[in-house]
């Protein structure tokens, strides 16, 4: 049962109130941002709730029972804080997003109406559409483990626990060219074998691209030198110079973490689990 404070109960019900919205968002980065859609900044603890920020919200559901319940904001990128680089580059994915009903002539007397992370974002030139998701949302999602015949830990996890830090897993280079949006040339992983990179990790540690990461698609040596292709274009475009750091990739099978990680008591797999040609072997 939710207790409405006091102050609060008496303001709605004289029929006359100085409502608003204010909505706190917590990046996983740890940056924090507020945003109203009141006509006034307005102070949320610590908080400052920015107005004319171009936030609103859509009407939210909420449900009884563990159905999962369901919200958007909207808005256009019109606040110096929320920009659509930002946006771009994932910084609001799995952000945690708190939604207040807030007396704007009183900050003090406020409600907490619903906490939940931020989903999908859908983009239109200035214009976005984020997905509101309750707290129930997790209660869809699947935990535990899997029998699977490849690893289910991720490498140099804590379940892994390969150290990516030791010699001939990680190597710091430099982008010596573009071949595509995503592919690159690059210089300083000359001493690694073909494909000892491929489904690794490409960090950026200078450029328009600084802090941001990438999963590896293909890592290649042939005549020209060295490529790296990216899974996924990078929010700001690559420029010769670019310094990174990449680290080793998996593939979770059994062989690979043997033979290239020696790391066999820490497999999360179950290699030697029949497959589906041992299923229909019998029919």
């Amino acid at each position: 049962m939710r207790r409405i404070p006091e102050a609060l109960r008496d303001l709605l019900a004289s029929g006359v109130t100085t409502l608003c919205r204010c909505w706190r968002v917590v990046r996983p980065d740890g940056v924090t941002l507020g945003f109203t859609d009141h006509d006034a900044d307005i102070l949320l603890d610590a908080t400052p709730c920015r107005a004319g920020s171009g936030l609103d919200a859509s009407e939210a559901t909420a449900r009884f029972g563990l159905q999962v319940d369901g919200g958007e904001v909207f808005g256009a990128l019109a606040d110096d804080a929320l920009t659509e680089a930002d946006l771009a580059a994932g910084r609001y994915d799995a952000a945690t997003i708190e939604t207040w009903l807030v007396d704007w002539s009183a900050p003090s007397t406020r409600l907490l109406l619903a906490v939940g992370t931020l989903g999908e974002v859908r983009r239109d030139g200035t214009a976005f559409t984020a997905e509101l998701r309750s707290l129930s949302e997790k209660l869809a999602q699947e935990s535990g483990r899997v029998y699977t015949a490849a690893c289910t830990a991720d490498l140099g996890d804590a379940r892994c626990r390969v150290d990516l830090g030791a010699a001939g897993f990680s190597a710091n280079g430099t982008v010596a060219g573009l071949e595509a949006t995503s592919t690159i040339r690059v210089s300083g992983l000359t001493s690694f074998a073909d494909g000892w990179f491929t489904a690794g990790r490409l960090a950026f540690t200078s450029g328009a691209n600084a802090g941001l990461a990438s999963e590896v698609k293909r890592h290649a040596v042939d005549p020209a030198g060295v490529a790296v292709a990216l899974w996924q274009a990078m929010p700001e475009p690559i420029a010769p110079g670019d310094a990174f750091v990449i680290t080793a990739g998996c593939d979770k099978q059994f062989a690979t973490c043997r033979d290239r990680f020696a790391n066999v008591d820490n497999f999360r797999g179950f290699p030697h689990i029949p497959g589906n040609d041992y299923v229909i072997s019998h029919a």
